[in-house]
């Protein structure tokens, strides 16, 4: 049983620790080598003297670097932090002060675009860079990513599976970008589930497209590992990148957002790109139906995946692509292992056919958002409708229906009975 984030790691080179795990440019690390880099990762910071619950910021583009620093973090016992690698200087350090970061792992050139804003994060006791010469400043140590991850591996850990895993922050499009705090359980209940229903296995390769930052992003890892498929990790630049990548690796699961489809609608795909695609999958937010048609006649032989789901519920429906053509516009079910319900203002469960808010229950619903420096302020509010605590509900945005065309429950006309 994956009782930790890096449980799921462990377990797949345990299954076969020369499978493909992941890639980088023309690097790729088998599962035995890539769960070696995140134990010395992990014995590194535990040097650095690393407790239980604190914060590692890692703020990196993709690279093969980054991901063993979030999964290092998890072995340490730590709280990784991913900070997406486009937002400027100033916002960068409002989030490592937000959450009280004490370690960041970053590069060289990030960090001297980063020095001045680092003033306002007294909590920062060591900075790790990932390529250049660290030099010395008297607020905190500078170290090299060699010498972090050069040592020997720890396996010492003592978190559990309710304990603090990750914090990932929204974008701060509506204000400050707020912390958002996942348990080892969150992570773990979230990738089983998706896995589950995009049906999963070791045979799969999935680029990662997405920002690491970003919920979604972060699940074409903890997906892929669970079920040891390969993860390719690619940082954005073109939609021609994304086509030429799906050839070069044989990609068979693709999870972008919508902007990204309608780019990528409009582009040449040979026959090698897409050849082994299984599944394209969408979220983030609704993919307008004229895309959905081209990237059908892109993929005849994909099944397409609409996702849908809340910050503080990361996944909450999908549409089974059996439904597509009968009823593209709706939301879909709940995902595997998760309840929707349809509730009204007072809290009570609506009948069929009634328009309400809904509320999602399930494993990976996060513990809260806002200041994250002790405890998250906002934490999990008892159900309105007398479900589990870790429910959450949309009090904002497009209403849900009990039945119809945009359902929101795993059986399309009883939402409030699931």
């Amino acid at each position: 049983m994956h009782t930790r984030l890096h449980d799921i790691v462990a377990a797949a080179a345990s299954r076969d620790g020369d499978a493909p795990a992941l890639t980088y440019k023309d690097v790729t690390l088998g599962y035995a080598a890539l769960w070696e880099q995140v134990g010395r990762v992990a014995g590194g910071l535990h040097r650095l003297g690393l407790r239980r619950g604190e914060r590692v910021a890692v703020y990196l583009e993709k690279r093969i670097e980054t991901v063993a620093a979030v999964f290092g973090t998890s072995a340490a016992d730590g709280v990784f932090v991913p900070v997406n690698p486009l937002l400027r200087p100033k916002q960068v350090g409002y989030i490592l002060a937000d959450c009280d970061v004490r370690v960041l792992v970053t590069s060289a050139e990030r960090y001297a675009a980063l020095r001045d804003e680092l003033a306002g994060c007294p909590s920062i006791e060591h900075v790790v860079l990932v390529g250049g010469e660290p030099a010395p400043d008297p607020r905190y140590t500078v170290s090299r990513w060699d010498d972090l991850a050069g040592g020997e591996p720890y396996a010492g850990g003592a978190a559990i599976d309710i304990d603090m895993a990750a914090i990932l922050y929204t974008s701060g499009s509506t204000g400050k970008p707020k912390g958002v705090v996942l348990s080892h359980r969150n992570l773990i209940a979230g990738a089983d589930s998706v896995s589950g229903y995009l049906r999963n296995t070791s045979d799969d390769v999935i680029l990662a497209a997405l920002p690491l930052s970003f919920d979604a992003g972060f699940s074409q890892l903890t997906t892929a590992f669970t079920v040891g498929a390969h993860a390719v990790l690619m940082n954005y630049l073109l939609p021609r990148d994304v086509v030429r990548l799906c050839a070069k690796h044989g990609v068979t699961g693709l999870t972008c957002v919508p902007p990204l489809w309608i780019q990528l609608a409009d582009q040449t795909w040979p026959a090698d790109a897409t050849r082994q695609l299984r599944y394209f999958a969408n979220t983030g937010g609704r993919m307008p139906k004229s895309t959905l048609d081209k990237l059908r006649a892109i993929f005849p032989g994909a099944a397409p995946y609409l996702m849908y789901g809340l910050t503080e519920a990361f996944r909450s429906t999908y549409l089974d692509p059996a439904e597509v053509d009968r009823r593209p516009d709706s939301i879909g079910k709940a995902i595997p292992n998760a309840e929707i319900l349809v509730v009204r203002p007072d809290g009570t469960v609506t009948d069929p056919g009634s328009r309400a808010s809904s509320c999602t229950a399930a494993r990976w619903s996060r513990w809260g958002t806002g200041t994250t420096r002790s405890a998250p302020r906002n934490a999990s509010a008892r159900c309105p409708a007398g479900r589990a605590r870790c429910c959450r509900s949309s009090r904002s945005g497009p209403a849900t229906w009990s039945s119809g065309t945009r359902t929101a429950s795993s059986t399309s006309s009883a939402a409030a009975t699931k």
